[in-house]
This record gives C-alpha cells, sequence and structure tokens, in this order.
C-alpha cells in the first residue's frame, strides 16, 4: 500500500508543518534532514523511524520513489533527529517491507506498506 499524492500534497502544506514541532521529540517519528540533488535546498522531512542498536528504519508511506528518498540515496547519508538527538544516517538504501533487516519495532507497521528505507545511525 502507498498513501496517495493528493494526501501527500496535503500533509505537505499542512500536517509536516504541525509535525515539524514535536517530531523531533516524539518517537516514533523523528526529522529526516537532508539536502535536494538538483536544487541544494536544505530540507526537514517528518517521518516514522525505529532504532533497534545502530540499524535505522524508515517506513516509506509514499513509496520508495519520493524526492526526499532519491535525495538521501544520491548523497549516501543524511541527517536525523529523533528524542531531540541528532544522528548522521549513513548506507541508505530501500527494502521491502518484509525483510529480515528491519527493526523490530517497525515490522508490524511496515506490512501496511511496500518498503522501508533501512541505515546506519552514528551519534552526531
Amino acid at each position: 500500500m502507498r498513501i496517495p499524492r493528493a494526501v501527500a500534497r496535503l500533509n505537505k502544506r499542512v500536517t509536516n508543518p504541525l509535525q515539524r514541532q514535536w517530531a523531533p521529540r516524539l518517537a516514533p517519528y523523528a526529522m529526516v534532514e537532508h539536502v535536494g540533488r538538483k536544487s541544494g535546498k536544505h530540507y526537514s522531512i517528518p517521518v516514522l523511524a525505529w532504532v533497534d542498536g545502530d540499524r535505522l528504519t524508515i517506513i516509506l508511506t509514499y513509496g520508495r520513489h519520493t524526492d526526499w528518498v532519491r535525495n538521501v540515496q544520491a548523497a549516501g547519508s543524511f541527517g536525523l533527529i529523533r528524542k531531540n538527538r541528532h544522528y548522521r544516517v549513513t548506507g541508505p538504501r530501500v527494502v521491502p517491507s518484509d525483510s529480515p533487516d528491519i527493526a523490530r519495532g517497525a515490522r508490524i507497521p511496515a506490512r501496511l506498506f511496500d518498503s522501508a528505507l533501512l541505515g546506519t545511525l552514528h551519534r552526531a
């Protein structure tokens, strides 16, 4: 499953600005910080993220072809704020939602969607 693009547009304009106020502090939400691969502009995106040791799993609710996913894969790393802590995430890769590499806490919600983004977490 993937959330429809019309909902994505609404979220971009309405929901995301609201979530940016609390997502960096309230797990399983987090903020992905990345740079546009073409524009060079800095972005901050609220996501659902689970941590298992140094492994990060982000459920891709809008699918694997969103701009932010392509941006972080092209860069090879990105910033993450979770529970008010700053991290650097390296090796971002997209996997199917039934991958055994998905963090334990994310396995049930991952079943609702097609894919997840995995990476290695480093304290910034």
